[in-house]
């Protein structure tokens, strides 16, 4: 072998070194900030204030830590008594920021402010992963945290807030390289910075917050036969007298604050004014995480069956198909407050916009 095949060996050992030690500086110089961005508690993130002591972070850090995520968010509806975002240029921050109790941040710096109007156009992609919704935030060059991003703002950095668990089950390893993957091509557009946890750290995150979820899941329904067919204009008519308001292919039945107490639904699934056929079948549907907490939550929607029974010559049954008891609701009703208080103590208060995100 000759002098000039060794020194090359060499020179390629001594780079593959050099690398690896970049890698390493690197990766440790991520961990403390990202360490310095989220920090750790005893308490477990889905527990409130009181709930006892367990690993991972408390939900109530996001209001522990003084530091103000930075945000940028796109022009998704808002939900019921979500804040509204402030008008570009406003000298005033959005009220609304990543949750880390059930979301996981991908931060990106820009290397120099980028205008609005130019990241707007990636903002669709930047909704979904798989089968679980993103939220995007930024911060202006002038320090302002935003939930929106406007066209006539520029921005210093954004993050990505991705959802770690919702009915769909806990982020899964596919769900989140989609979303680092696009976190990267943002920099590359931008040219950025990524900041982001370990995957595993983020995976095992989101089973234990599905874990959780999976416990507390309750839905109950009553169903509504009407026998003969009826027309679904009557039907559709029927309820809105009653109360029941639009909600996509379902009637809702809101609470004072506009969230749903619970659902009017065709059992075939369809719109109320899809189509000429006939009704012959309606559920009711309490979706009791979702549901603000109420001592006569499952009470109140057997009233209102039975308005709906009265009206539209129908029979109101439970989830068996047997005649609804005297008496029942109340034994229901008290038994979904035991659920109520398990949902508030796991930092997923019911109707709340987190219990909403995560039974979605």
């Amino acid at each position: 072998m000759s002098d000039l095949q060794i020194g090359l060996i060499a020179l390629g050992v001594l780079l593959i070194l050099l690398v690896l030690g970049f890698n390493w500086w690197q990766d440790r110089r991520v961990r403390r900030k990202m360490q310095s961005h989220f920090p750790t508690s005893e308490q477990d993130p889905l527990l409130g204030a009181g709930a006892g002591a367990a690993a991972g972070s408390a939900a109530a850090s996001a209001t522990a830590t003084s530091r103000r995520e930075p945000g940028m968010g796109g022009d998704a509806p808002r939900a019921p008594g979500q804040p509204a975002p402030v008008d570009p240029g406003s000298d005033a921050d959005d009220a609304e920021e990543p949750d880390p109790a059930c979301e996981v941040v991908i931060e990106i710096n820009f290397a120099e402010p980028v205008r609005g109007a130019d990241l707007l156009p990636y903002m669709q992609s930047l909704r979904h992963v798989g089968r679980k919704p993103m939220r995007v935030f930024a911060e202006t060059d002038q320090r302002r945290h935003r939930a929106r991003v406007h066209a006539g703002e520029s921005y210093a950095s954004m993050q990505l807030a991705v959802l770690l668990a919702n009915r769909s089950g806990p982020l899964t390893a596919i769900e989140w390289s989609q979303a680092w993957a696009r976190a990267q091509d943002m920099a590359e557009r931008f040219d950025a910075t990524i900041e982001g946890p370990d995957q595993q750290a983020v995976l095992e995150q989101g089973a234990r917050l599905d874990d959780t979820c999976a416990a507390l899941d309750t839905q109950v329904g009553l169903t509504l036969l009407l026998g003969a067919a009826q027309p679904a204009a009557e039907v559709l008519a029927v309820a809105r007298d009653s109360g029941f308001v639009s909600d996509g292919n379902r009637l809702a039945w809101p609470a004072e604050n506009g969230v749903t107490r619970f659902t009017l639904a065709r059992a075939d699934g369809a719109a109320f004014d899809a189509g000429m056929g006939g009704i012959e079948r309606l559920y009711l549907l309490l979706d009791v995480p979702c549901a603000p907490a109420d001592t006569r939550a499952f009470g109140r929607m057997v009233d209102v069956g039975r308005d709906l029974a009265s009206r539209l010559r129908a029979e109101l049954v439970d989830d068996q198909g047997k005649p609804l008891a005297d008496g029942s609701e109340t034994v229901i009703d008290e038994r979904l407050q035991v659920l109520f208080e398990q949902l508030e103590q796991a930092g997923l208060p019911a109707g709340s916009e987190r219990a909403q995100r995560v039974f979605a």
